[in-house]
């Protein structure tokens, strides 16, 4: 049996993404060639999961059978959640080569996006509208936008001046980089979940879900699957 590397990628364009195969050998190369090139005109490449498996050839065209509906036809693109093809890849029998870090094992990859997806599949089902995160003290009031399955604060309101060290990284690093001093944002955020939205307009963590509330006060966690 041949081995190799299934792989899959993110782009620019959202929910859109590449699986792919190549050698283990040609793997570094490939990934550089994509994230620095692009896939038929399609920019912002980055990798999100590999794998080094058996007989790759036959696992590939396992993959496109079970996506074929969300192919782009001709291409290695699909029009599908990135958690969805990670977890089916992370499921199989194989050793990881991305990531490579110890703490980013097969289980915890494959448990971190079976949670993401079932996460996107739970924001696919909030309705499209505006919504609210309201706060008495300090006074805080923000607006969030679901729009085709997007979650977004628009340029111009005002958030929360300060953070604290819970927020983390990521949300700290957009809100240095889009959060005037006088709490102003300056452009359009969009946000992977109601909880990094509501880290965003809080600067603390906070659970999105319960904070985010309807024009009539319910909180949107009543849109999840979940839900009882």
């Amino acid at each position: 049996m041949s081995t190799g590397v299934l792989y899959a990628m993110s782009t620019v364009v959202s929910g859109l993404i590449k699986i792919g195969k190549t050698t283990t050998d040609r793997f570094d190369g490939r990934m550089y060639e994509l994230e620095h090139n692009g896939y038929r005109n399609v920019t912002g490449l980055r990798r999100r999961f590999a794998i080094e498996v058996e007989d790759y050839d036959e696992k590939e065209r396992m993959l496109d059978d079970i996506f074929s509906k969300a192919r782009v036809p001709g291409s290695e693109l699909f029009a599908l959640d990135i958690n969805l093809a990670i977890e089916l890849l992370s499921s199989f029998e194989g050793r990881q080569i991305y990531p490579k870090s110890s703490t980013e094992s097969k289980s915890k990859v494959f448990d971190d996006a079976a949670k993401n997806h079932q996460e996107n599949t739970d924001i696919q089902c909030i309705p499209e509208g505006t919504y609210y995160l309201d706060r008495k003290r300090p006074p805080l009031h923000v607006e969030m936008v679901v729009e085709d399955g997007a979650l977004t604060i628009r340029a111009g309101q005002h958030v929360a001046e300060h953070e604290s060290d819970s927020i983390g990284d990521r949300v700290r690093e957009l809100r240095h980089r889009n959060v005037g001093a006088d709490g102003t944002v300056r452009a359009d955020m969009r946000f992977s979940s109601p909880s990094q939205a509501g880290a965003f307009a809080t600067g603390h963590s906070c659970n999105g879900w319960a904070q985010w509330k309807t024009q009539d006060g319910r909180s949107i966690d009543i849109f999840r699957s979940n839900h009882a």
